[in-house]
């Protein structure tokens, strides 16, 4: 599905002002298709692509105003511990003052020591206690300016972020639906001399296969397992939709019973097992499987360079899957 695509050309040089006209255009200017029209698959996934070219843009703008505003808030942090230590300092000499003779504490210190370096500690004390009150009103300036830099950064943050999630949620509905579109897609009818020998031959579907939620299975899992059906002599009932966080919860799983009961299968059963398997395998871009899972094995149509994969031991033959091959479908 090219929803996941990555486009390789990032705005690196977007502005935040651009990043955010250019989204919005995107989310409030209308569709190439009329409201009454449903679009394509090609269309979504067009539309999906300029989104996540769009997304990409973005991102760029937000990952610099998010660094931006922690730069701010950093740099604010500093100046306000001086500002508060520098209060502090000239608060205490305020204060020595008030208590004392009158005299700046400052120059009390001074005038109590040796007479002969009276004048020169006159003057450092003097400029010291001097310094302390030039160094507040500078920090002052300073904390009140580096407030208004954190405020205007936070809201450029804000700003990007909210763009950010607005392409989000626009890339995640055209998503859903390129999802619902290709699970209701119809897989086409198998080559002659593809089938695996055997089965209904495309006729009806004996009841006693009409296992649990067999009806509801997705139009795409439906036709996978008639397909299978028609295919195979299979020995047990399929079951499809029950409740469950799987895709058996949602339709597109069915499981294709090799036992009764929890059993192993018999020998024979389980070659049919091995050959449905196989099938779903070796037709999984026609038919739109996602993954098979059969005897404690994973085959994922995702990573299918990866083969089958072993899997946990979940602790029975069913949880297992050696008496049942799972089927899922995108």
């Amino acid at each position: 599905m090219r929803i996941h695509r990555r486009s390789t050309r990032v705005r690196a040089g977007a502005t935040l002002i651009g990043a955010a006209a250019s989204a919005a255009l995107l989310l409030t200017a209308p569709s190439a298709y009329a409201d009454d029209d449903e679009p394509s698959l090609d269309e979504l996934n067009a539309e999906a692509d300029d989104l996540e070219e769009e997304l990409d843009g973005e991102l760029v703008v937000y990952d610099e105003a998010k660094a931006a505003a922690q730069k701010a808030a950093k740099r604010l942090d500093e100046v306000e511990e001086q500002y508060e230590k520098t209060r502090g300092n000239v608060t205490e000499l305020a204060a020595a003052q008030y208590k004392g003779s009158g005299i700046d504490p400052a120059m009390e210190v001074v005038l109590s020591g040796d007479p002969e370096q009276t004048l020169g500690n006159a003057a450092m004390a003097g400029q010291v206690s001097h310094n302390n009150g030039e160094r507040l009103l500078a920090l002052t300036e300073s904390k009140a300016e580096l407030e208004e830099a954190s405020e205007k950064a936070d809201a450029k943050y804000d700003e990007a972020k909210e763009v950010v999630d607005e392409l989000k949620d626009k890339k995640d509905e055209i998503k859903e639906r390129i999802e619902r579109y290709e699970a209701e897609q119809v897989p086409e009818p198998p080559e002659e001399g593809s089938s695996g020998g055997g089965g209904t031959g495309g006729g009806p579907v004996p009841e006693r296969l009409k296992g649990w939620g067999f009806d509801g299975a997705t139009p795409r899992m439906a036709a996978i397992r008639d397909e299978i059906i028609a295919n195979f002599d299979l020995p047990y009932e399929v079951g499809c939709v029950r409740s469950s966080a799987d895709d058996h919860g949602t339709g597109q799983a069915c499981d294709f019973m090799m036992s009764a009961g929890g059993a192993m299968p018999s020998g024979q059963n389980q070659q049919i097992g091995q050959s449905v398997a196989n099938y779903a395998q070796n037709n999984a871009d026609r038919l739109g499987v996602k993954y098979v899972i059969w005897e404690q094995k994973i085959w994922d149509s995702r990573n299918p360079g990866a083969g089958w994969k072993q899997m946990e031991d979940r602790g029975s033959v069913t949880q297992n899957h050696y008496d049942h091959v799972h089927i899922s479908s995108f």
